[in-house]
């Protein structure tokens, strides 16, 4: 009974002693296994697929999934471990001392490598060749994001939209949108355009806003705006390649209004803008530019609509760069 009581609080006094100080081999084979996947060695997420392996206890060397709320159940341990935060060595570090404290082994030799990132996505939409939804692990900037989806499409307009969760003094979480100008990232003005991304954004290219010149033009077509220059009257005849021979001597802008859905009718001086004894009309995406021939008869704004949408009528789209 005496050696039974001695062995007893022997093993008592080496679990507190490991406790306290944990094994040095704690924490050294994770980035060597996580480096055999291939994968840089991140913080944890949740949705993360880990491999354990505790050396001679094969109960326990598994893979598991980290929970949607951070943390680890493991086989034989009463407490869930929070993994979500940490690095493979801590977890290491983690699980070592769960299995200490719960009596379950006296000096284990844990590893934890990381199978697969599912907590650090990076989301490319819009105007970008192939949008996709991809893991950040390792350094990942917007560049290298805009890249792995194909670059830019002709149709991406004047500004790259970054949205991210903000984490705010209060504790609470608000999106943050971060608008980053294309021309200043790609020709790489400022380096600090080209942000660093951590996983949990969203990079959106919107398309560049278009005009649409319809009726007694040259080349009748929707044009792109990609730089955010204004456009005008004038650079839409410029673009549609000139007035035609039966062209009347005024026109009609249609534009949207508000969100009332409906679009309004504004008179524009063609025939004296053009004799440069009125001023120029600015236009805004979405306008329809309307120049009715001369016999007075004119489109009714349904059809002008409809060739809007259905864009084959009038060829393919053609780049407008506002200089």
């Amino acid at each position: 009974m005496k050696t039974f009581l001695a062995l007893t609080l022997c093993a008592l006094s080496v679990s507190a002693q490991q406790i306290q100080t944990l094994p040095a081999h704690v924490g050294a084979g994770a980035q060597s296994l996580t480096e055999a996947f291939n994968l840089p060695v991140e913080k944890l997420g949740p949705d993360d697929l880990i491999g354990l392996s505790v050396y001679d206890e094969p109960e326990l060397t598994r893979t598991i999934r980290v929970n949607s709320d951070g943390k680890l159940r493991l086989p034989m341990l009463q407490r869930q471990i929070q993994a979500a935060g940490l690095y493979p060595g801590e977890l290491e570090q983690e699980i070592t001392r769960a299995l200490i404290e719960e009596h379950l082994l006296v000096d284990p030799i844990v590893t934890v490598s990381v199978v697969e990132y599912r907590s650090r996505p990076i989301t490319v939409v819009g105007a970008v060749k192939n949008p996709l939804t991809f893991q950040a692990a390792g350094k990942v900037t917007l560049l290298d994001a805009i890249s792995q989806a194909g670059g830019l499409t002709p149709e991406a307009g004047s500004e790259i939209l970054v949205t991210r969760e903000n984490a705010p003094a209060d504790g609470s979480s608000s999106p943050l949108i971060v608008r980053v100008p294309v021309h200043g990232l790609i020709d790489g003005v400022d380096p600090a355009l080209n942000i660093a991304l951590a996983g949990g954004e969203e990079v959106r290219v919107p398309e560049a806003g278009r005009i649409f010149v319809l009726g007694s033009v040259k080349k009748p077509g929707a044009f792109l705006i990609t730089d955010g220059s204004e456009s005008s009257v004038m650079k839409a005849l410029s673009l549609s390649e000139g007035l035609d021979s039966f062209s009347s001597r005024s026109a009609y802008i249609y534009r949207v209004e508000g969100g009332r859905g409906g679009r309004s009718e504004i008179a524009v001086p063609l025939r004296k803008i053009m004799d440069r004894k009125s001023p120029d009309v600015p236009l805004l995406a979405n306008d329809i530019l309307y120049i009715p021939s001369a016999s007075g008869k004119r489109a009714s704004l349904k059809a002008l609509e409809s060739s809007v949408i259905v864009g084959t009528g009038l060829g393919a789209a053609l780049i407008y760069t506002m200089r």
